[in-house]
């Protein structure tokens, strides 16, 4: 069978590369083209188009690169046409997605979708669209099987992807980490700052504001693989921390407490049980914009999976040196460690236990006969 994926960013690439491994085991003969990046081509199948290429994000961001999107839309429809999928995979992604599948729907293509849009945030009307464009959804998070039910657009839950990523990757020797990354002896504070430069800008110089009142620390920046050092490096500008490109998970493995970035990185760290401050920082604008179509009560997936604030979130304004000590120094005593592990513990039996990426695969493959 002949697999089109479409993926828009780093989290999706790793659930996409996971994705291609089951599929290559239930179809020997899987012809996968795919737009990912790296961890996707590591796989095998034939890269389109790098993620990094069409990174944005916010409003503002997007329609100063609207030609460039549309642009891109149009290729990808002629490449899909040129290949003739027997079925396209969409994961997340939902701005370029959700038009292609339209598009893609009406050109007579099987049509599934694996990690939803987060529709029920914000734009709930969307489902319409996603029921007349989509033969298939599968879920990664509890809720939005309920959510879906609402709209009578029945969907499968298939458990997050994250707990076979984190559970399959090898153990990490903690003293030869340090010794190769120049960590010293010092308890590690991670810092998460995102993936796109425009979140890092955002948030990174408060986050290093903290170094010198927390002497005790070693605080160790984690690079995503689409930024290079040298921009990372305008920010660090030789304060006394460390920069570890690409090795987020090794990292979290042995961390002590951590500063993340509002988005999946969020889940990650507390599938690695470490303590965090969640932290969120757009453009005047986006915010004004998303805080009138964001109907959460959260912005974290830890609290809106667990329904209750497990982790304090620091949202635009509330983003600021003062508050992020504050929070820091919380997460670091004690009795609100231990509080912060027992909610992790629940939130990983609600997820569902392993095999999301296996169970998809599956139902893929089988939709196909």
């Amino acid at each position: 069978m002949k697999y089109y994926i479409l993926v828009g960013e780093a989290s999706g690439d790793l659930h996409g590369s996971n994705l291609m491994k089951a599929l290559y085991k239930k179809d020997t003969n899987a012809d996968i083209r795919f737009w990912g990046g790296d961890l996707m081509q590591k796989v095998g199948g034939t890269l389109v188009k790098h993620y990094k290429e069409r990174a944005f994000m916010g409003f503002v961001e997007v329609l100063m690169n609207l030609r460039k999107i549309l642009g891109f839309m149009s290729f990808c429809k002629k490449d899909i046409e040129e290949f003739k999928p027997d079925v396209i995979v969409f994961i997340d992604n939902s701005g370029f997605n959700l038009r292609i599948a339209k598009w893609a729907k009406q050109k007579g293509f099987a049509t599934n979708y694996y990690i939803s849009p987060q529709i029920w945030a914000s734009r709930a009307g969307r489902v319409k669209d996603i029921k007349r464009d989509i033969d298939k959804m599968f879920v990664i998070l509890p809720f939005e099987k309920e959510f879906y039910k609402k709209f009578d657009y029945d969907v499968e839950f298939v458990g997050h992807p994250l707990i076979d990523g984190i559970a399959g990757r090898p153990q990490v020797d903690e003293f030869v980490f340090r010794r190769e990354y120049n960590l010293g002896e010092k308890p590690i504070i991670a810092l998460l700052p995102g993936s796109r430069k425009q979140e890092i800008t955002k948030m990174l110089s408060v986050m290093l504001s903290l170094v010198g009142k927390f002497s005790d620390y070693q605080f160790v920046v984690a690079g995503a693989p689409s930024q290079s050092f040298e921009f990372y490096n305008e920010f660090i500008n030789n304060k006394n921390v460390q920069f570890i490109n690409n090795k987020t998970y090794d990292l979290l493995s042995i961390s002590s407490a951590a500063l993340v970035a509002s988005g999946t990185a969020t889940l990650e760290t507390a599938l690695f049980k470490v303590p965090q401050v969640v932290c969120y920082k757009g453009s005047a604008i986006s915010y004004q914009i998303a805080k009138r179509i964001v109907t959460l009560k959260y912005i974290s997936l830890v609290n809106l999976i667990m329904d209750k604030e497990v982790v304090k979130e620091l949202i635009q304004n509330d983003f600021t040196s003062k508050k992020l000590e504050e929070e820091l120094t919380k997460i670091l005593d004690t009795n609100s460690r231990e509080q912060q592990f027992e909610n992790y513990y629940e939130l990983e039996k609600i997820l569902g236990g392993k095999g999301a990426s296996e169970k998809t695969a599956t139902l893929i493959v089988e939709g196909l006969k």
